[in-house]
């Protein structure tokens, strides 16, 4: 018997945020997991989700519960996180979960709960850091090492979207014996259209790691119209100005997936990805890929996709060209693209997460004891 089948929870108290791609990650994984049987409460912290996100949790079954604590990013120093443990503790107990699990992992930092604790790293800072500046953090920001490396330590499973993430996370914070690969999954079926001579990019551009200037450059000797959607400015107050792309801003789930279904193309400039969800989403509705090469892009589109030096727009330009100028080889990268992004299945992704759950719940149970507390 596989060991998710062995231990299952109930309750499921699970972190999230309403910045990034946490946001969609956690409400897919509730949706799979109420359609089980198993009650979600979302717990939020940093900046309110907006009325249309609200009602996409109410559309999905699991109950939400926004906080005041801050997100380990959006603070100077470990002070401003001092409650959290504790506050996410209290919120457990009353609602008396089951299993927590954390979407950050600083979170789990001085955790004092009796309860099995699962940490995703969906992404952090100091793997960031060695990605986008090739440094470690600098001392003034060490405080959110330290956080994250205890929260590790404190998890019975660390859960990383893909093998490069993981590798990223341990040469930042050194051996994981408890991590394990559990790709992210995309919930939306395919829906075929007609596609239309158009690039599409998505991402946070304000994160400096998108790197959206290299793919605006490319746009000013793109034969095809480039599109990038998503946020210009950060709750950070970082922010970045596009020149010749054309800038869709933050667009609601169907509107993005309407433009990804009619773009040919999608590129992805990204010099940090610890998975790309965007681009899974974009692969699914049959367009083809043009990436950064970067180990997260190489791992999980290996022949699928075109890769470039995520540091030359010349070179995103010129395979522009070289793609609306081939439709054949267009439309065969674009089928090996979708072929792909069909293995990377919310079930898929549902059966290892709760196999996941299994094994916090058998590493924290106490010596001998074993059943399902469903």
């Amino acid at each position: 018997m596989s060991v998710d089948l062995l231990m299952r929870p109930r309750r499921v108290m699970m972190t999230l945020d309403a910045v990034g791609g946490v946001w969609r990650y956690a409400l897919d994984l509730a949706a799979g997991l109420e359609g089980e049987g198993i009650r979600t409460l979302l717990v939020g912290s940093g900046p309110a989700p907006n009325a249309r996100q609200r009602a996409e949790c109410a559309a999905v079954g699991a109950e939400l519960h926004w906080t005041d604590l801050p997100l380990d990013w959006l603070v100077a120093d470990a002070d401003a996180l001092a409650e959290v443990p504790a506050s996410l503790a209290r919120i457990a107990m009353n609602w008396q979960a089951d299993l927590l699990h954390l979407n950050l992992p600083s979170q789990a930092a001085g955790l004092e709960i009796d309860l099995p604790v699962v940490v995703a790293s969906h992404s952090c800072v100091s793997t960031w850091w060695r990605a986008v500046r090739g440094d470690r953090l600098p001392a003034d920001r060490s405080w959110l090492e330290r956080h994250n490396a205890l929260g590790f330590r404190r998890a019975e499973v660390v859960l990383v979207p893909s093998r490069s993430h993981g590798e990223s996370v341990t040469a930042v914070y050194g051996p994981q014996p408890r991590l394990e690969v559990v790709h992210n999954a995309a919930a939306v079926p395919p829906i075929a259209c007609g596609k239309t001579e158009m690039v599409l990019s998505a991402g946070r551009w304000w994160d400096e790691a998108k790197n959206g200037r290299t793919l605006d450059q490319a746009a000013a000797a793109s034969p095809w119209p480039v599109v990038m959607a998503g946020a210009l400015q950060g709750p950070n107050g970082e922010r970045v100005r596009l020149d010749h792309a054309r800038a869709a801003g933050e667009l609601p789930p169907h509107e993005l997936r309407q433009l990804m279904r009619e773009a040919a193309i999608f590129a992805a400039p990204s010099r940090y990805e610890p998975f790309g969800l965007a681009v899974l989403e974009a692969a699914g509705s049959g367009a083809a890929l043009l990436l950064a090469d970067i180990p997260t892009f190489r791992e999980l589109w290996a022949d699928a996709a075109i890769f470039v030096p995520p540091h030359e727009p010349a070179a995103f330009a010129e395979a522009i060209q070289a793609l609306a100028d081939d439709p054949p080889w267009r439309f065969d990268l674009a089928e090996r693209a979708r072929r792909r992004a069909g293995t990377f299945t919310t079930h898929r992704q549902l059966t290892g997460t709760l196999r996941a759950y299994g094994t916090a719940m058998l590493r924290h149970a106490p010596a001998g004891a074993s059943g399902s507390t469903s």
